[in-house]
């Protein structure tokens, strides 16, 4: 019997399955960062009675976007365009939370207020890109974040909670992966800082933990995940010790009580997959040992992979993105062992409906032929 579509309960929700679409940035959004009804259409189309969604990575403060076409949730005229997408998401029977980020240096002086410089932990070259008006360009060289500027930042993603609840979203996540704000405070090659923000594990996790604390109030701890990516490398991301520092991070996001964990697996670096890194489950594995809560797993997963992966107990739920992506009807090609949809890489950034909306369901090709 499959385990992938078995019920299961994430803080007071329960799933009708386990397959959850993965937080996707597309750049779909309208002027203002504002979601619009292509992006309504989007999420409607991925979702299933009983089913789980987490919507794309959305800007929590003015500063912290890295990608033109990024949604916001930082400002109240926000709320409306995200109300629609929740909606939508409730008419078919699903749950949505929203994934709230600061990409952090990972940005240019183009999507910066005044064309200022991006913000980070600490003041260092590092690589990655942007997306702006003049396509994909080099990020911005950062300045380091000043101490009490810091509280600044917890305020700016509470508040963007609290659009959240009135946007009608049944949860949260905050994004501490992939090489962003959260992710460059908690990683020691990016991290350099001499104050209670660096230097420790228990200070460089700092950040994380008072925001997540912060939104804590504004949800309940049952209604808050958060997203790591414990192998991840994108942007030069690096630390001297990953196993210490992200158990410890597990161990103190369980004491929280948070709704689930969401693990990156290491075989996925940026947005592609990375032949020469270990297909075994890595992240879920081991640090299932320091979170007692349900933990979803992402990376490149296939349907087989997705079932050996909630069988083996290391995770409870497996978030799907590529394929997601290209099949709107995902969990039903799953559970009926169907072919899937090619994606097209060429349209997963910006543009219209294009490599969006326009992916075919599969009883609409079966009618067609």
């Amino acid at each position: 019997m499959s385990k992938l579509f078995s019920n299961v309960t994430v803080g007071p929700y329960s799933f009708d399955h386990r397959v959850v679409l993965a937080p996707l940035t597309r750049m779909r959004a309208e002027s203002g960062a504002r979601p619009g009804a292509l992006m309504a259409e989007y999420y409607a189309q991925r979702t299933s009675p009983g089913a789980l969604l987490i919507a794309e990575a959305t800007i929590a403060a003015p500063n912290g976007n890295g990608y033109l076409g990024a949604p916001g949730m930082f400002d109240d005229s926000q709320i409306p365009g995200w109300k629609k997408v929740t909606d939508a998401v409730h008419a078919k029977g699903g749950k949505i939370f929203l994934q709230l980020y600061h990409a952090g240096r990972q940005s240019n002086a183009q999507l910066q207020p005044d064309g200022g410089r991006p913000v980070g932990p600490s003041e260092l070259p590092h690589g990655g890109l942007a997306y702006t008006e003049s396509g994909w360009v080099p990020n911005t060289p950062n300045r380091a974040l000043a101490t009490e500027e810091i509280p600044g930042i917890v305020e700016y993603f509470r508040t963007a909670a609290e659009r959240g609840v009135k946007a009608g979203f049944d949860g949260i996540e905050l994004h501490a992966a992939n090489g962003y704000l959260f992710d460059q405070f908690l990683q020691d090659g990016s991290n350099k800082r001499t104050d209670v923000y660096g230097g420790s594990i228990e200070n460089r996790a700092r950040l994380l933990l008072d925001t997540t604390r912060a939104v804590i109030p504004v949800w309940g701890a049952d209604k808050v995940g958060v997203r790591l990516g414990p192998s991840g490398s994108w942007g030069d991301m690096s630390d001297s010790n990953p196993e210490a520092l992200f158990a410890h991070v597990a161990s103190a996001l369980n004491e929280l009580g948070i709704a689930y964990l969401h693990l990156i697996e290491p075989r996925i670096a940026g947005n592609v997959e990375d032949g020469t890194r270990d297909a075994n489950p890595v992240a879920a594995k081991s640090l299932r040992a320091y979170f007692d809560g349900p933990i979803i797993a992402a990376g490149g997963f296939d349907g087989e992979g997705a079932e050996a992966m909630v069988q083996s107990g290391d995770a409870d739920l497996v978030a799907f993105g590529r394929h997601f992506i290209a099949n709107p009807d995902l969990p039903e090609r799953l559970r009926r062992n169907l072919p899937l949809n090619e994606y097209d890489r060429a349209t997963f950034f910006g543009g219209t409906e294009v490599g969006y909306t326009d992916y075919p369901f599969h009883d609409e090709l079966a009618v067609a032929i």
